[in-house]
């Protein structure tokens, strides 16, 4: 998670045994005053790696997309590994830091002997492989729900090297330090009853046979907060939340249907508006309905029916000239009881009144929903009057502003954050191709690569023809004709006569066509005869979401744009709630509410940090971070890992193979200063190629150095790369080699890193290389002195889970399921990776059951210890898929307990983790603050606008990486 601007903390159902990543992904309890803490899978070392048993873990997710890891075919790359194989991984979001993978740390190494504080753990009984056995067994143990108040110690262990490790491999998105960003974590428990899953999965399309877990007839739900915690320091700070007063009387709930059918919610919301119109004081009574864009409406009192029938004409947004009709049936659904909604939020009753927390959101939606010139994505609404920002190549970022209302324990809370999404320009279309393809229309020559581009950027746009006078038609694009404009034809009457386009225009709209060598746009459809329009008399209509990937210039662009201070995102936030006028709200007026225009003021409490334990030679053996930070001076690798036959090629021009030797020689030269074994001389001598010739280059590299190491019996440890600063898919392509066809660990590094070699950066890239070759950087000290809560007291595994989904625009590629899991104890800083391929965008995990298995058989192999508790971190769930996932995964991880043993019933404690919400902490004394604004690492909130009943809160786990 990240501390800046548009990045997002996690909010999920808390319980207890939290545990934070810490800035290396490295794992290390993060609990919150009484070992209770939530999860936080807050940036992962900076490499964007997927660890097998001895690979560097996680990625930082930052903007940008997802990539996607391979499933390896090859045996020797197949987990556990010494060097587990790497993948790439990148979150995306604008605006925001993406969700971070609980990708894996370093596999196992030397270990660091501590005198008299690792005694040999006794003899298991070993597991026996049985068949499908499930068995209703507690999910968390009862110390997990001991008041808080309870608990005597407390401990915010990282087990992490340095906070600021610099993307070696791919430049690290800046963006600016906005507000405190928190982890959530959750606490599932099973009860007896029969309850079936909430919602349907239709929307599963599993694409090859991947079974899902079973699911379990038991419901799965949260535990009631067992307390509040008391530990740390009492700091005040402020969120974005703003405090809702409730109407008095009951909502009333309508169907509306309305015909013909229309899927275009901005259509519906238009005939309900012409509706509301005509018959306002009529029909309806004087009520002042909010409706959604799809079937519900609402209005503060009942109407004088229970059903009725309304005709409704709209003109035709294609042309002034046309008009549509559309019927429209209203009828009476229920009510929705306020009071219920006032009992819940006092903590009175369990379960949220969804119908009427729904209502009265869209009642504080409907203003900027009919607002023309605002569009409204999922939750927030854009305007380019807010704001613009060119992007480059035909897209902009329109500001904007997110409004949720959530119902919390001070009352409902009205959740407003700024936000930014990057839009298509309102240009024509012949610049807007200029801009895409970076050429001159004058004298432009299209290869098949830009036609490919400009087909897949424009398709699914809506354009209006300017060749018509003030009829602006409007047409949605289908695709791009296969002959330029001079050449196409089209039958132009019943006799099929054939006539050029040119010759068409020229003679119905005297309009000579000036870019010829252009494909025409094709805007008819498969249903239809072919409609071709020359792109000149094309503008793209405004105010459409670009919804495919954006490249890394975009995304650099975005970034620019979205930069502020926290200060500077608070006055904005504020200046929003006022340009909203809440108070002159009509909507709001007509239901009784009352939105408060301050920020909701909070007592937090300031966690202490870790203690770092390094190796004895060094002279400092142990470090105590400070502001979320610490460097590497003066200490050493807990576990310095070996790395004796290397080599180095450069794909960058300006980076020879000489400059490639010095920089590897300076390379070796800080791994040796920081504790590692690393030979001086490589088996090759460093060479530069050309990154045309990738595949060709690195197969036969790797050929040469195996049989430079044949008679040695040997293998390469490393491979070291060099890549141009703006390497496209030159870096997923590398990674996908190395890993899946070769079984090679990479280092890769930037031309302008290179260049520079500082002594940080190198610090920083050895760290990276130690933990991929086996190393461990740094333990926490509490933990080999089993002093953690909760971990310390028995063998304990701690698992990380997140799906990976191709980027929009891709739709037949599969989701990658990862898995990560602990294979130490009491230390807990070494971890093992497994990956699985699943149907496209499927958020279960289908095969989870089998990598818990590998994992629970893979630290027994290495600690001759049966876990017997599991912490088991999930990342990426909604809250809309909490109970789907739950039901499955619970049910498959107790699932593969069973099928280890009968007899073998672990105590489980399942957190769900969320970065992807909209609250914002900004601090009130600079002296618990930073130096960019933000509230301090270790900040905690469990209080006011946390869920009323359900076990969550908001934790500030680093902190801000930009100034």
């Amino acid at each position: 998670m990240s501390s800046y601007q548009g990045g997002r903390g996690g909010r999920g159902r808390g319980g207890g045994g939290g545990r934070q990543y810490d800035y290396q992904g490295r794992g290390g309890g993060q609990y919150d005053n009484q070992g209770r803490g939530g999860a936080n899978s807050n940036w992962r070392g900076p490499p964007p790696h997927h660890a097998g048993a001895g690979g560097q873990g996680a990625s930082y997710a930052g903007r940008g997309s997802r990539g996607q890891y391979q499933q390896n075919p090859n045996p020797r790359a197949q987990y556990p590994h010494p060097r587990g194989p790497q993948g790439s991984y990148m979150g995306s979001s604008s605006g925001g830091c993406g969700p971070q993978q609980m990708y894996a740390q370093p596999g196992s190494g030397p270990q660091y002997q501590y005198p008299d504080l690792n005694p040999k753990p006794p003899q298991q009984p070993g597991w026996v492989q049985r068949g499908h056995s499930p068995q209703t067994i507690r999910a968390v143990s009862s110390q997990y729900h001991a008041p808080i108040q309870q608990q005597q110690e407390t401990h915010r262990p990282y087990i992490g090297t340095v906070p600021d490790l610099h993307q070696a491999n791919q430049p690290r998105p800046s963006a600016p330090i906005s507000q405190a960003i928190a982890v959530c974590g959750g606490v599932a428990t099973q009860e007896q009853g029969e309850a079936g899953l909430e919602g349907k999965m239709s929307e599963l399309t599993l694409q090859q046979e991947l079974p899902l877990p079973p699911v379990s007839t038991k419901a799965y739900k949260f535990p009631r907060r067992p307390g509040k915690g008391t530990r740390g320091q009492k700091v005040f700070v402020r969120a974005n939340h703003f405090l809702v007063q409730l109407p008095g009387n009951a909502l009333h709930h309508y169907d509306v249907t309305i015909k013909p059918l229309v899927t275009s919610r901005g259509t519906n919301r238009a005939v309900m508006r012409a509706l509301v119109n005509a018959y306002q004081h009529s029909n309806l009574g004087g009520r002042l309905p909010v409706y959604d864009g799809r079937k519900s409406l609402y209005t503060a009192g009942p109407l004088p029916f229970e059903s009725q029938r309304f005709e409704v004409t709209l003109s035709d947004e294609d042309s002034s000239k046309r008009e549509r009709g559309f019927t429209v049936e209203i009828k009476h659904v229920g009510s929705a009881d306020v009071s219920h909604l006032q009992m819940f939020l006092a903590g009175l009753q369990p379960d949220a009144p969804q119908d009427a927390i729904q209502a009265l959101d869209i009642v504080l939606r409907e203003m900027p929903s009919s607002s023309n010139g605002i569009v409204p994505v999922g939750r927030s609404f854009f305007s380019d009057s807010f704001g613009r920002y060119k992007l480059g190549e035909g897209l902009e970022s329109w500001s904007g502003f997110y409004q949720s209302l959530r119902p919390t324990q001070m009352g409902l809370s009205l959740n407003i954050d700024i936000s930014s999404t990057a839009f298509i320009e309102s240009v024509m279309v012949t610049e807007f191709v200029s801009k895409l393809v970076g050429k001159d229309l004058n004298n432009i020559h299209l290869t098949d690569a830009d036609i490919l581009k400009i087909r897949k950027n424009l398709k699914g746009v809506k354009v209006e023809v300017t060749h018509r006078g003030n009829m602006r038609r409007r047409y949605r694009i289908s695709g791009l004709t296969a002959l330029p404009t001079r050449d196409l034809t089209f039958p132009c009457d019943e006799q099929g006569t054939m006539k050029k386009v040119v010759d068409y225009f020229r003679e119905v709209y005297s309009h000579n066509i000036r870019y010829v060598k252009l494909p025409c746009l094709d805007v008819g459809n498969n249903s239809r005869k072919p409609n071709y329009l020359p792109m000149e008399v094309c503008k793209i209509v405004k105010g459409q979401r670009y919804r495919k990937k954006l490249n890394e210039n975009q995304t650099t662009n975005l970034l620019k744009a979205t930069c502020q201070k926290p200060v500077d995102r608070e006055k904005s936030i504020l200046n929003t709630v006022r340009d909203n006028k809440y108070k002159e709200d009509i909507f709001v007026t007509e239901f009784g509410l009352t939105v408060s225009d301050q920020p909701t003021m909070i007592e937090a409490r300031l966690l202490p940090p870790p203690l770092l334990k390094y190796n004895d030679t060094g002279a400092e053996q142990e470090c105590t971070p400070r502001f979320g930070s610490w460097n590497m001076k003066d200490k050493k690798l807990v576990n310095g890992g070996q790395v004796n036959f290397w080599y180095c090629i450069s794909f960058s021009p300006q980076v020879g193979g000489n400059d490639a030797g010095w920089f590897c020689k300076k390379l070796g030269d800080m791994c040796r200063v920081s504790g590692m074994e690393f030979k001086a001389n490589p088996i090759l001598p460093p060479i530069s190629a050309q990154r045309d010739r990738l595949e060709e280059v690195l197969k036969s590299r790797y050929q040469e150095a195996v049989s430079a190491l044949s008679r040695l019996g040997k293998l390469p440890d490393l491979l070291i790369v060099v890549l141009p600063n703006n390497n496209g898919n030159l870096y997923s392509d590398l990674k996908r080699i190395c890993e899946t066809d070769i079984d090679l660990v990479t280092q890769c590094c930037l031309t302008k890193n290179v260049m520079k070699a500082s002594p940080q950066y190198l610090a920083n890239v050895a760290l990276k290389i130690n933990v991929k070759v086996g190393g461990r950087n740094t333990v926490l000290a509490d933990a080999i002195r089993r002093r953690v809560p909760i971990v310390s007291r028995k063998p304990t595994i701690i698992f990380g889970a997140d799906v990976t989904h191709p980027p929009p625009g891709e739709d037949t590629n599969p989701s990658i399921a990862a898995v990560v899991a602990s294979l130490d104890w009491p230390e807990i800083a070494t971890y093992a990776g497994t990956f699985r391929p699943q149907a496209h965008r499927q958020e279960i995990i289908s095969q989870l059951g089998e990598m818990v298995k590998e994992h629970l058989r893979s630290f027994r192999k290495k600690t001759n210890l049966e876990p017997q508790q599991i912490i088991f971190y999930r990342d990426g769930v909604s809250e809309g898929q909490f109970q789907q996932v739950l039901q499955h995964e619970i049910t498959a991880i107790k699932t593969a307990c069973k099928q280890l043993s009968d007899s073998y019933s672990p105590t489980i404690t399942f957190i769900v983790v969320q970065k992807r919400h909209h609250t914002r902490l900004f601090p009130t004394d600079n002296r618990f603050a930073d130096r960019s604004g933000n509230v301090l690492p270790g900040t905690v909130v469990d209080t006011k606008i946390c869920h009323p009943t359900e076990f969550d809160f908001y934790l500030c786990s680093h902190a801000g990486i930009q100034v």
